[in-house]
């Protein structure tokens, strides 16, 4: 490479820069595989799987190579398993399930298949101390359940994950399966790594991970994970894993991962070209992840510094991954080397070819014969660069991706938004008008109640006119056989009650007139209302009656006097002008 870079040697020193810090950081990361050791089980554990371990399996279309992985699970003796599937599936898993162990295995439902929906309607029906969630294909070894229980003696721990290893769908692993194997290997090395350092891990895969009870069933975290929305509109389904890890983090609580044999997970991988969409899905939610993780959250900086770097290093890795081979092609074809341009590419495709076995060594060590997909990977590697360049720009995109029928796509998404929308519109146009008939009543009610007041004030002057009518004759006619002031004094609190009754009935707006109506044709009861001392008019009137009885005259000129016989007009509804019953 030196004999290459010669001619242009200043131009080729920024990415040696950055060459020379990637396997830096690589020897970094080896050095701390290396060093790290897993959690030994105790010889008289806390927990124990019969009783404290409950298996959840969230699934939509489990298949034969279910019946191996709940063999798998099973030996390890936990104290259940639940299966949690949509309605319409539960009788194909209950059947499934029944072939395997029906005493143990329990299978539950939701009204529409939602990963995260699945996982808290197994978490609420969970009794044991640790829930483990684990995929329909994860097959496990005897002792798995064993190693991860020897974590939580830490009672600070909340959720521990397992090191995976690929197993082949069928005879032999096609070229997408042994690029599952690469990055798996890649993965184990990463996360024994961080957990060496400083206990943290950027995520406790999905495929196996198992958490404290009394984390998941908290009410607030249901609530969370089930509403979970990116840039606040984008519904989250997959990326539930990173979800449940970077709550463990930014709650207190302690991770770990168990990289060894004994807690070793086969998983199966799409073994077509599906597996670059899952490796798409899975780049979007760790995108979306870290940054939540880095800059809101920003707990892990504290916690988990060794982890957050390696955060920041994925952002820029697309970039320095790509520098290289631009710069080479772009030189090449501007013609600035003194070899032939295929003598370039050949030395540069050598030089990474060499570089990239070295980093897969430890998985070449197990697997020899993938030596022959190296090439694959390289070419991989960097359309996988690409490829996170082009999930930062799509991460409102949440669809799930490989699975039908798992979650709502995008156009569902949109259809269900623009419905609500409407059903919203039609909600308020039917709230405007209620309060425009609200108003109308109330504008009726006030309508009755001004024509109520201006009759009342209609009453009060002819009363004040009638009242200084009787004040000015009252010294001058004598009213032998007048019916006194009792009386009098009862028909006028009868009709001010009346008044009273009808203004409030007229404030409320109900049908004021009508009450109106209703209370001048009752039947007047002159026994009902006693004397009112405090009543000016009434104090008038028992003034006025005082005086009237030492007058010996005789005088009628209103006509307030109809003789023994007719009976008198007061409060009676007479013809007289002084009829208070016309009111």
């Amino acid at each position: 490479m030196l004999y290459l870079t010669k001619d242009l040697f200043p131009v080729f020193v920024p990415l040696g820069v950055v060459g020379f810090y990637r396997y830096l950081w690589f020897i970094i990361k080896l050095l701390a595989y290396f060093f790290y050791r897993p959690m030994m089980p105790k010889a008289n554990p806390t927990y124990n799987p019969e009783y404290d371990v409950t298996i959840i399996v969230p699934t939509i279309d489990a298949g034969e190579e279910f019946k191996e992985a709940a063999h798998s699970w099973l030996v390890n003796n936990p104290k259940e398993i639940i299966i949690i599937t949509e309605t319409k599936m539960k009788d194909a898993l209950q059947e499934l399930a029944n072939s395997v162990d029906p005493t143990r295995i329990r299978v539950l439902t939701v009204p529409k298949a939602n990963k995260r929906l699945q996982m808290v309607e197994g978490i609420r029906n969970t009794t044991s101390e640790i829930i483990v969630f684990a995929d329909d294909d994860a097959i496990w070894t005897p002792t798995t359940l064993e190693y991860i229980l020897a974590c939580f003696e830490d009672p600070n721990m909340g959720g521990v994950g397992t090191s995976q290893t690929v197993k082949s769908v069928g005879r032999y692993q096609t070229v997408w399966e042994v690029l599952a194997g690469f990055r798996l290997t890649i993965r184990n090395i990463e996360i024994a790594a961080s957990t060496h350092i400083d206990g943290g891990v950027c995520c406790l895969s999905g495929r196996t991970a198992a958490y404290r009870t009394c984390i998941l069933q908290d009410p607030r975290f249901q609530y969370e994970f089930t509403h979970d929305f990116w840039l606040g509109k984008y519904p989250l389904n997959s990326g539930d894993d990173k979800f449940l890890t970077r709550w463990m983090v930014y709650h207190g609580w302690n991770t770990y991962v168990q990289i060894c044999k004994e807690a070793e997970l086969l998983s199966t991988f799409k073994n077509n070209w599906r597996f670059v969409k899952q490796v798409l899905r899975w780049t979007r939610n760790t995108w979306r992840s870290d940054f939540r993780s880095l800059f809101m959250e920003r707990k892990i900086w504290g916690r988990h510094p060794y982890v957050a770097f390696t955060m920041i290093d994925k952002i820029f890795n697309p970039i320095t991954l790509l520098s290289g081979p631009i710069t080479v092609i772009a030189l090449a074809a501007e013609g600035k080397f003194h070899l032939p341009w295929w003598d370039i590419f050949i030395s540069y495709i050598v030089w990474l070819m060499m570089t990239r076995i070295i980093k897969l060594l430890p998985h070449l060590f197990k697997r020899p014969q993938d030596i022959i997909w190296v090439p694959g990977f390289l070419i991989f590697g960097y359309y996988f660069a690409i490829m996170k360049i082009y999930a930062l720009f799509t991460l409102h995109e949440v669809g799930w991706g490989t699975r039908a029928g798992i979650d709502q796509t995008p156009a569902e998404l949109a259809q269900e938004k623009e419905k609500q929308k409407l059903m919203d519109q039609q909600l308020q146009q039917d709230m405007e008008k209620q309060a425009l008939e609200s108003r109308d009543s109330a504008a009726q009610a006030a309508l009755a109640a001004a024509a109520a007041a201006a009759t009342h004030y209609e009453q009060e002057q002819q009363q004040q006119q009638y009242l200084k009518q009787l004040q000015s004759t009252a010294h001058e006619i004598p009213r032998p056989d007048s019916p006194g002031s009792a009386e009098l004094i009862r028909h006028f609190s009868r009709h001010q009650e009346q008044q009273r009754q009808a203004a409030a009935a007229a404030t409320a707006g109900e049908a004021s007139s009508r009450r109106l109506q209703d209370l001048g044709e009752e039947e007047e009861d002159p026994d009902v209302y006693e004397y009112n001392q405090d009543d000016e008019l009434a104090q008038y009137f028992a003034n006025a009656d005082a005086l009237l009885n030492n007058r010996t005259s005789l005088s009628d000129p209103f006509g307030y006097y109809k003789g023994p016989n007719t009976g008198n007009s007061y409060g009676a509804g007479g013809s007289g002008p002084a009829s208070y019953g016309g009111y």
